[in-house]
């Protein structure tokens, strides 16, 4: 999945923790959205991706963000 990513200039959404890791690690390409919610509902994910879209797209054009941690 990450080489895939890196390779289609993805952004990996997840929940989770490895790839938050690998962010650090290795830093962009991709850029990782890290979903710190616990056990929830799709919906309640979507719902926090809408509220916080503003976020995402600003982190999305930082070139050297690797990771957006959303609570």
């Amino acid at each position: 999945m990450w080489a895939h990513a890196i390779e289609n200039d993805f952004a990996i959404v997840t929940k989770d923790t490895d790839f938050h890791q690998r962010a650090f690690l290795h830093g962009p390409p991709p850029k990782v959205v890290w979903i710190r919610l616990g056990n929830c509902t799709t919906k309640k994910i979507e719902t926090l991706l809408r509220m916080r879209a503003a976020d995402v797209n600003a982190f999305g054009e930082d070139k050297g963000a690797a990771l957006l941690a959303l609570p």
